[in-house]
């Protein structure tokens, strides 16, 4: 299968921490990807690299056939990449169906002047959109909470709204950062198939980065463990499992052996 993100020697530093070491990645299309390691080990400053937040000094950052590398967020969330945050980073004190609004903002087509005189154009174009919207909250799991604020909604449907948000800019490639964190056992498990729903039912890619290592094992295709900013393994849940710089470096002997004993699908 053909890769949809391509990443060649990417290197990012902040002054004189080398945050991501001539990272080499290679993404499938259609994939549910893992990136893992300790904190600090350069796993979000890759994600910001990818989604135009950062530009790294060195290295190539390819996404479906594009060179990204150094262009503004916007312009990679127009060609087809979407993420969340680690912090949820949604508008508390607008609507649910208002932060999918904002969501659907880069495929809008009105302009200032459509919007200030109400062209029919623009009333076509925002029913359109609260439709999408309404669409999504029921996808995600959120149906009829769409005139609550974002601030009032428990912590697990503040996750899935942000999901909502993200899948508004209709996105070949899905980032989430640590999209189970806070999360108690039941609302972990429901958003790890839910995951796997996104992939199957949408036919998107989707990498994420996790600490939950059961999540990891259950979902991933690929992991990738990076290392104060460097690679040190790659490879399906098993490789990952039995690698000994993974024992070594990232989870230690002791947590190693916990590891080993993760149901592998």
């Amino acid at each position: 299968m053909a890769a949809i993100l391509t990443a060649k020697g990417v290197t990012k530093r902040f002054g004189g921490l080398l945050a991501v070491n001539k990272l080499d990645l290679e993404i499938e299309e259609n994939s549910i990807s893992s990136v893992i390691g300790p904190n600090g080990a350069g796993k979000t400053t890759f994600f910001n690299c990818v989604t135009g937040f950062y530009n790294p000094e060195e290295g190539r950052i390819i996404f479906n056939g594009h060179e990204i590398q150094g262009l503004s967020p916007d312009r990679v969330t127009r060609l087809g990449a979407a993420r969340t945050y680690q912090n949820i980073r949604l508008f508390a004190n607008m609507t649910a169906i208002e932060n999918v609004l904002v969501g659907e903002h880069s495929l809008l087509k009105n302009n200032f002047l459509d919007a200030v005189i109400r062209t029919p154009r623009f009333n076509r174009e925002e029913k359109s959109a609260v439709e999408e919207a309404r669409r999504l909250l029921r996808f995600v799991g959120l149906r009829g909470i769409g005139d609550h604020l974002a601030r009032n909604l428990p912590y697990g449907a503040q996750r899935r709204l942000e999901i909502a948000r993200a899948l508004a800019s209709k996105p070949k490639l899905l980032l989430l950062d640590e999209p189970t964190a806070g999360m108690n056992p039941q609302e972990t498990n429901e958003l790890t198939r839910f995951i796997r729903d996104l992939r199957d039912q949408l036919q998107i890619t989707i990498l994420l980065i996790e600490h939950h290592m059961r999540v990891v094992m259950d979902i991933s295709e690929q992991i990738t463990v990076l290392d104060y900013g460097s690679k040190i393994a790659e490879g399906s849940a098993s490789d990952i499992q039995n690698n000994p710089a993974v024992i070594e470096a990232y989870l230690g002997r002791g947590a190693a052996t916990g590891l080993k004993t993760t149901k592998v699908h």
